[in-house]
């Protein structure tokens, strides 16, 4: 794990401490974005609208405060990840992206990540659209103001909210290339650490001497569910792998034995990023349909709307989408064929199991197995505020399962990084 000698070995390595530096500015640069108000935008009575709507209050803790604030970077990085969610669910269905996804490395990976940035500008203009005319609609029936927009006004916010959109994207890149874990991810985690004091502000000032226990038993929860996310994240099911003997001139190479170690949670934290802008759209469409002059089409828009706002059934849709979402983001990350394909090149075999096909089979029914586990798991987490809300009445505790998920995953990934970064470093120096 990682401790405070190798947080030291970082500063002592100008390389190591440079980047870390860049790192620490990107994050205030994005903070600073955070509270930057988008112009001809008032931000007031909005409570209303993010305390009773769990989509858009989770939207707004990933955004780290932005879409309450109507800040610069209120979207956040949602248009950039369904962008991505489309543009992988295009190499599944056609050839010609899949190959350039696997066979041309590199090259074919930055190609695709170009794509995923372009489509995320129309995708930002959708959401930001359709948050605008939320506003203008009085949030919806949540005692919102209504926001009245001359079409030049509503263009030129528009165009600052892609804008923000497309920053936030620069600064997430820039974030990864200095080598200390995912930009997305930390920019998402950051957002959630950058509203801790207000959620615990506004927890404390509605506290009562009667809700003590209830205080102390969320505090035991929160532990509890802390705990059951290292489990989780570091758990892996160890798959045995032998290497036959081989005789090469005088030598007699191999007859080892190894593991292949498969995680419970292969896919991470992107199921729950990927339900969340996935939920977000049929909101924003419905919300265009709502002042249509056809009777049919209004009501059924507006139905759309509540059916949305009801707690209960954005439970069971969440909780749907994101085990589906687990299976698909494993079967992207995880090729069962290429490993057994790798394993037998490398004059490897699963004791008990035939090479090729054979193997292929097997490491599918097992990844299939705990995919289960660990996609049952990130569905109970991310429904967790909503339980926990119903069972307490609290209704400020909105950072639960998902965000606590969320900031231990992208900790033990980062840890890694910086892990890795001085393991590299120290065979360097040996070398």
């Amino acid at each position: 794990m990682f401790d405070l000698r190798k947080f030291t070995a970082i500063l002592r390595v100008k390389e190591l401490r440079n980047k870390l530096l860049i790192v620490i500015w990107l994050i205030f640069v994005f903070r600073l974005a955070a509270v930057i108000p988008v112009p001809g935008l008032a931000r007031e009575s909005l409570t209303n609208l993010f305390a009773g709507n769990q989509l858009f209050g989770l939207l707004d803790i990933f955004s780290g405060g932005g879409l309450s604030n109507l800040s610069l970077v209120m979207l956040g990085l949602g248009p950039y990840i369904t962008a991505s969610i489309v543009i992988q669910l295009s190499a599944m269905i056609f050839p010609r992206l899949e190959e350039m996804q696997k066979e041309e490395g590199e090259a074919g990976r930055r190609k695709l990540n170009q794509w995923t940035r372009l489509l995320a500008v129309p995708f930002a203009a959708l959401q930001g659209f359709g948050f605008l005319n939320i506003l203008a609609r009085g949030g919806a029936g949540a005692g919102v103001p209504t926001i009245v927009f001359t079409p030049w006004e509503m263009t030129m916010t528009l165009i600052s909210i892609v804008a923000g959109t497309l920053f936030l994207m620069w600064i997430g890149e820039l974030i990864s290339k200095q080598g200390f874990g995912n930009g997305i991810s930390l920019i998402i985690f950051v957002g959630i650490i950058g509203r801790l004091p207000q959620v615990i502000v506004q927890t404390l000032s509605t506290w009562t001497a009667d809700q003590l226990f209830t205080y102390i038993a969320f505090l035991v929860v929160s532990l509890i569910v802390i705990a059951g996310v290292v489990i989780v994240t570091e758990g892996q099911r160890a798959i045995p792998v032998s290497y036959a003997k081989q005789v090469r001139g005088n030598r007699m190479l191999g007859g080892s034995s190894t593991h292949l170690p498969l995680r419970v949670n292969q896919a991470g934290v992107m199921p729950i990023i990927f339900a969340l802008s996935v939920m977000l759209f049929p909101g924003i469409i419905a919300n265009f349909f709502v002042g249509s002059s056809t009777a049919v089409v209004a009501n059924s828009a507006q139905y759309i709307v509540q059916l949305f706002q009801n707690q209960w059934f954005y439970a069971i849709i969440y909780f749907v989408l994101v085990v589906v979402f687990t299976y698909f983001y494993t079967s992207v990350t995880f090729d069962p064929a290429q490993i057994a394909e790798n394993v037998q090149k490398q004059g490897g075999f699963i004791p008990g199991i035939r090479p090729g096909r054979q193997t292929k089979m097997y490491l599918q029914y097992v990844v299939r197995r705990i995919t289960l586990a660990g996609a049952l798991f990130l569905g109970a987490i991310a429904i967790l505020p909503l339980v926990v809300q119903a069972f307490t009445g609290l209704r400020t505790l909105t950072i639960g399962g998902t965000a606590l998920l969320i900031v231990v995953s992208v900790v033990l990934e980062t840890m890694k990084q910086i892990e890795s970064q001085l393991t590299m470093r120290e065979y360097e120096g040996f070398l």
